[in-house]
């Protein structure tokens, strides 16, 4: 169930994220409604994970996962540009947290 609702809550960051750049600087009400219930449910899902996983290690694989498909979700659908620093950064945090998972 931890990985069910790490990824659940991981999922729901991401929605927040893509309607906190929908709000534009929090200008508009309806994305803003939508950033405070998609945190709202991710930290949900976090506080139901950190009963059974190690804080640091819940939040390492939070963390990167996070960044990584953001960084995804930016490129192909908000359309920011990619570069090979932004490509080999993200792979150095998720080689991180691999380590940190794997070799703990």
């Amino acid at each position: 169930m931890k990985w069910m609702y790490l990824s659940l809550g991981i999922l729901f960051e991401i929605i927040a994220l893509v309607f906190m750049k929908k709000s534009e600087g929090f200008t508009k009400l309806g994305p803003i409604l939508f950033v405070f219930l998609f945190y709202s449910l991710a930290l949900g899902c976090l506080i139901l994970v950190l009963r059974q996983m190690d804080t640091s290690v819940a939040y390492a694989i939070w963390a990167s996962a996070g960044i990584f498909i953001m960084a995804l979700v930016g490129i192909f659908y908000l359309h920011e540009p990619v570069t090979i620093i932004k490509v080999v950064s993200i792979l150095m945090i998720l080689l991180g947290v691999i380590g940190l998972e794997f070799f703990d």
